[in-house]
């Protein structure tokens, strides 16, 4: 019986553009787009450019285009560059059943590596397609299983996606593929150490999957072998990092009938998805309440969330740094009543110091709740009570930006145009806008995304 990277990799390099249903199109160039914009913004606030100054030293080949950068870089090079600054505000989508972030991964591999292999944008959004059911699958497998052990499935799953979307696009043939897929998952990794302290490490894991994407494909390419038993194998992903044996099956039994990549879900706010059922609800009540009244707060979320988003309180409460911030429910609830409105700017190192936010979020409690609707959403309530002793409720089972509590479209293009908006001008994000979303009728890749090169930064933070 075949693998489950044989059975993955056979439909990724044999799916074609008009499989694919016109709906998960659709989807698949939005979200190309909101994440494309999160990286502009990144780069406007000078956010996760770490990664982009180190593989522009270490130059290369000019094969593929980097936001910000008036280079091109090989394909390796400019896909970590861009994925670490895609992810760099934790603004970039999810996918809530295998929380994992999707596009920050496939969307930079994939264009680098259409551009390197001169493909047509019909090509490049259906690899973004393969890509994103690939990365959605392995992680839908252990629903939150790997967020469990301190492990990061963005780029433990990414990676998978990345390299079926890289080999699709470069013509690796299908037992390449398949050691491919073995190799990726010796590449995998990502912790969540960085929770315990603050630092900005996270945007690190997409960019190494991304890099990681591109080298374990041409390894395939040139011979090296990777096994094929690579998911479901006696020492395999799953065993490795989970310790048991996961069943794929149900991932791979409807291939190319379901569609996960419509379910991805957007976020509004440049937080911690966790974070987000409970912000929507409290923003929800924002009209009712003078912020001064408040005598308490106490939000509910799943369990899953309080070892990333409500402990150890104390810190949580005063985050010491802004990445520390978007991580901390305490501080993102504080500052959506405080100023009525959550946004790139709640989290810089000026923000994070505001007295009248921290005082808030001294009052913030939490409660864990078994929502029936986790993991396929991120859901959350809030109870504010006042000195009056009145109290105000309100509950998300869905968060705003998910399949079943959607953003329109209009809203996802204006996130885009707003990110956008700090780095290039008007005329510019109608090009990439129009480019996007009409990508099928793309030939020329290289000279169409050439505008994020000229991505201007110095927004002040």
């Amino acid at each position: 019986m075949a693998t489950a990277a044989e059975r993955l990799a056979a439909w990724g390099l044999g799916l074609r553009y008009g499989d694919i249903p016109a709906d998960v199109i659709d989807a698949a160039k939005l979200h190309f787009l909101d994440t494309i914009g999160c990286g502009l913004a990144a780069h406007a606030m000078g956010i996760a450019t770490e990664g982009r100054t180190m593989v522009a030293e270490q130059a290369g080949t000019p094969d593929a285009t980097v936001i910000g950068l008036d280079r091109a870089l090989p394909g390796a090079s400019a896909a970590f560059a861009n994925a670490m600054l895609c992810h760099g505000l934790d603004f970039d989508d999810t996918h809530p059943a295998s929380v994992a972030h999707v596009s920050a991964v496939v969307t930079p591999v994939a264009l680098a590596a259409a551009e390197i292999a001169g493909k047509s944008g019909r090509d490049l959004i259906t690899a973004v397609v393969l890509g994103n059911e690939m990365v959605i699958r392995v992680g839908m497998a252990a629903p939150s299983k790997f967020h469990a052990r301190g492990f990061h499935p963005t780029s433990i799953c990414g990676i998978f996606g990345g390299t079926l979307a890289t080999g699709y696009l470069s013509g690796t043939n299908q037992d390449a593929m398949v050691s491919a897929l073995g190799i990726a998952g010796s590449f995998a990794s990502g912790i969540f150490a960085y929770l315990d302290v603050g630092t900005a490490t996270k945007p690190m894991h997409p960019a190494w999957a991304a890099q990681g994407s591109f080298y374990a494909n041409r390894l395939g390419q040139l011979g090296a072998e990777g096994p094929a038993t690579v998911l479901e194998g006696r020492f395999g992903v799953y065993h490795a990092f989970l310790g048991e044996y996961i069943d794929m099956e149900p991932q791979l039994v409807d291939l190319g009938s379901r569609w996960e990549t419509p379910r991805i879900a957007y976020k509004p706010y440049p937080a911690c998805h966790y974070i987000h059922g409970s912000l929507g609800a409290t923003r929800s009540l924002l009209g009712q309440l003078n912020v001064d009244d408040i005598e308490d707060i106490l939000v509910t979320l799943p369990e899953a969330g309080v070892a990333l988003v409500t402990e150890p309180e104390l810190e949580k409460r005063a985050p010491r740094s802004d990445y520390e911030a978007k991580f901390s429910l305490q501080y993102s609830t504080a500052a959506m009543l405080v100023h009525g409105h959550v946004g790139v700017k709640t989290y810089t190192a000026e923000a994070i110091a505001d007295a009248k936010v921290l005082a808030v979020a001294a009052k913030v409690r939490y409660e864990i709740k078994n929502y029936s609707t986790y993991p396929g959403s991120f859901p959350g309530g809030v109870v504010i009570t006042l000195k009056d002793g009145r109290k105000l409720l309100a509950e998300l089972d869905y968060q705003k930006g998910g399949p079943e509590n959607p953003l329109s479209s209009a809203e996802v293009l204006e996130k885009w145009r707003g990110n956008a908006a700090l780095s290039l001008d008007d005329k510019t994000i109608d090009q990439l806008e129009r480019t996007i979303l009409g990508i099928e009728e793309q030939t020329d890749l290289r000279a169409a995304f050439a505008p994020l090169a000229s991505a201007k930064a110095g927004v002040a933070a």
